[in-house]
């Protein structure tokens, strides 16, 4: 049963009148019901061809005259002007219909197209959520929505009225879901009936957004009216569906006498959307209870309806009046106030979604009347009302099986189940058990309200026995077997814990116990272990010691002591594998000798702590010059080696040998005074194929030595007759 027992919540009321939404400007609302439309037609005109046959001289005549005939002498009474928005915008032919602009793409609408109307405003919202009032206006051609922004207008704007005719001034804008008329000006200029005969439509049509905007007529039977301080919602019934309407509360109107009627309502449509300006429903905008028309008043006392068996519900006699209220007789079998209410007569038993919070008791007999629904499942009774009617009469619990149930359903019927308690939660409306019985599983359900905190006591293992109302799930696209819906599942409607009876305790030998004896049997397994593990860890000690030492030995052996820099052993394996990486993936390879210009000066004028912390400097220096997977080693006094692995362009080596030379050249601060340093640097990049590192190192150094001689602060790639190769600064 898809919409059984459903939670009845309070519905909350929309600030203003048109549910619409509360914090976003006019560019970025996404679920106005006027922002937009999508309307059908054989061919859409061009926006020119619109703007051209709008604005001749004979069009021009033609509308307004047509809007002086139909609104009548009052239309030429004098009214206030009010501007809200942008000046006129004329650089554009003007728009003349609401038609023209309500049919304008998106993309013609962000072009602020100027708008010019004349018509009757059919729906008045003076705060829809924004801060500034909200208009739908009717011009014969069609309907469209008019935003006013809120500056200098807010006390003009009140002053408007359902009914006021208006000329209207402003641009075009996409709105949300289609064009509306934004940065408006509007001229009251006289009052005009409401269009008398606006199109019939169903809900089909409705919810295709064809209808966005325009002025409609509906009609249905009202099931359910909500009043809220400055709104009304009508829950209106169609022969196709069911949509809400919306109404701005009048004083003195009277709206509950409308439940059960059938009724003509003249709104405007407007969509619902979600968060991402998605269409996602349609609800409609009634100007004023007078635009709700009663074709067929509901009964004055509809308790006075003769009293039907469940049993012939939803049968070919009851089908006759298919959207009109039933009355019930029966006694209570369940209760959850202000959302279900189960009766059983003497044929049958059936459920109602109420929001009543009257307690009654169980098995006092009660009328209730409601609208009956199936929605492809068992038969409920939806928007009901109910009243005490007699003694009370206990009704007794039917025992049975889980396959019972499958087989024959037992349709909201008081019935005993027993099952194995597998499971439990407590949502935050509902505490849930979950009964294993025959195979099936079944869940017990009990409003959090009336469940207290004894449903944690139950053990998971027990044997329980449930009484409650069977509410049955029905797949009619699977399970259907000549024409005849089956029962796929089931679950049971719980009235209050006392509906539990503990058959069987859980067995002691469950798997927490179990658990618990296999952490003993461990515990006594590693007490009688216990001077191995303390032995264990007297070697691991020790062992970590070992290793600590000779981590740091390989490290010191590794690593020069004074810059932290790779030693020419680290330096000579890391050039080992680089060159076998370089001839498996085809790579270069290139090794920079660094040396220092004129160091053992700067030991003699500085002294030997000022040396060092030159070298250390370089050594940093260094490091920063190249990439990560770079290694930079100090062979020892001032010379150092970069090995560049990987290279893809050999002019690479290069670049970073000159780097090297720049950054090394800057001054290095000790202390209050500045030593100038420099360097030489003999480059040897050699591509894939032809590598080998005894060369490398060797060539190297050939080059460093040419750069040295020929000037020194400078670099010096290495090639075959080095000699006569120029050097590089």
């Amino acid at each position: 049963m898809k919409r059984s027992l459903r939670r009845l919540l309070p519905e909350a009321e929309p600030r203003g009148v048109s549910h619409l939404r509360r914090d976003e400007q006019f560019r970025g609302r996404r679920d106005h019901p006027a922002m937009g439309a999508i309307r059908s037609r054989p061919r859409r005109m061009s926006v020119t061809e619109r703007m051209c046959a709008c604005c001749s001289p004979r069009g021009m005549a033609v509308l307004l005259a047509a809007a002086l005939l139909a609104t009548g002498p009052e239309c030429l009474g004098t009214a206030a002007y009010a501007e809200s928005g942008k000046g006129w915008a004329g650089e554009f032919p003007v728009i003349t219909t609401a038609r023209s602009a309500h049919s304008l793409s998106n993309e013609e609408a962000q072009r602020s197209l100027p708008v010019h109307l004349r018509g009757v405003v059919t729906y008045f919202d003076p705060d829809f959520g924004t801060g500034h009032p909200a208009i739908f206006i009717h011009d014969g051609t069609g309907g469209i929505f008019v935003d006013l922004s809120c500056k200098a207008t807010c006390k003009a704007a009140d002053q408007l009225f359902a009914g006021a005719l208006l000329d209207v001034r402003g641009v075009s804008a996409p709105g949300s879901f289609g064009p509306i008329v934004g940065n408006s000006q509007f001229r009251l200029i006289g009052r005009a009936s409401l269009p008398a005969h606006p199109p019939r439509v169903d809900f089909a049509t409705l919810k295709t957004g064809a209808e966005d905007a325009q002025w409609v007529e509906v009609e249905g039977t009202v099931h359910r009216v909500i009043e809220f301080p400055t709104s009304v919602t009508v829950c209106l019934e169609m022969r196709d569906g069911a949509i809400k309407v919306t109404i701005p509360r009048e004083v003195g109107a009277t709206y509950a006498g409308l439940v059960d009627a059938k009724v003509r309502i003249h709104a405007n449509a407007a969509p619902t959307m979600n968060a991402e300006g998605q269409m996602i429903g349609v609800h409609l905008q009634a100007p004023n209870r007078s635009a709700v028309r009663v074709i067929e008043p509901a009964p004055s006392d509809p308790f006075a309806l003769p009293s039907i068996p469940i049993v012939g519900l939803l049968r070919w006699r009851q089908l006759a009046t298919p959207f009109h209220r039933v009355h019930l007789r029966g006694n209570v079998t369940l209760q959850w106030p202000g959302s279900s209410l189960c009766i059983r007569d003497a044929s049958q038993a059936i459920c109602a979604e109420t929001s009543e919070i009257s307690p009654v008791a169980l098995g006092t007999l009660v009328d209730v009347v409601g609208f009956v629904e199936s929605d492809d499942s068992v038969p409920v009774v939806a928007d009901a009302v109910f009243r005490i009617a007699g003694k009370s009469e206990p009704v007794a619990p039917q025992p049975t099986t889980a396959n019972e149930i499958l087989g024959r359903g037992f349709n909201f019927r008081l019935i005993q189940l027993d099952g194995l308690l597998i499971g439990q939660s407590v949502a935050s409306s509902d505490a849930t058990l979950l009964l294993s019985s025959g195979g099936a599983l079944v869940a017990a359900i009990l409003p959090i309200n009336l469940a207290g905190s004894q449903l944690s006591a139950w053990k998971i293992g027990s044997r329980i026995r449930v009484t409650g109302i069977c509410s049955p799930e029905i797949d009619t696209q699977n399970h259907v077997q000549r024409g005849v819906a089956v029962t796929k599942s089931f679950r049971i409607l719980l009235r209050s814990p006392a509906d539990i009876t503990l058959l069987e305790r859980p067995s002691w030998w469950t798997p927490a116990h179990a658990i618990v004896l296999l952490a003993l049997a461990l515990i006594a397994t590693l007490a009688t272990l216990g001077w191995v593990v303390t032995l264990r860890r007297r070697v691991e000690h020790q062992a970590h010691k070992l290793r600590e030492s000779e981590q740091l030995f390989r490290h010191m052996a590794m690593h020069d002591t004074l810059t932290g820099l790779a030693t020419r052993r680290r330096l000579q394996e890391r050039l080992d594998v680089a060159v076998e990486d370089a001839k498996r993936r085809g790579t270069g390879l290139a090794v920079l000798m660094v040396d220092l210009d004129g160091f053992k000066e700067i030991n003699d004028t500085y002294g030997h702590p000022a040396g060092d912390e030159v070298l250390r400097e370089t050594a940093n220096r260094l490091s920063r010059s190249v990439r990560r997977e770079d290694t930079v080693a100090r062979l020892g006094g001032d010379e150092f080696v970069v090995l560049l692995r990987e290279l893809t362009d050999l002019q690479a080596a290069e670049r970073i040998a000159s780097i090297i030379v720049g950054a090394l050249a800057e001054p290095i601060a000790i202390e209050d005074y500045e030593v100038r340093v420099s360097a030489s640097v003999g480059v040897c990049a050699i591509p894939a194929g032809a590598i080998d590192a005894v060369d490398l190192l060797k060539n190297a150094d050939e080059a460093l030595y040419h750069a040295k001689t020929r000037g020194r602060n400078r670099f010096q790639v290495y090639r075959p007759g080095i000699t006569a190769e120029p050097t590089f600064t």
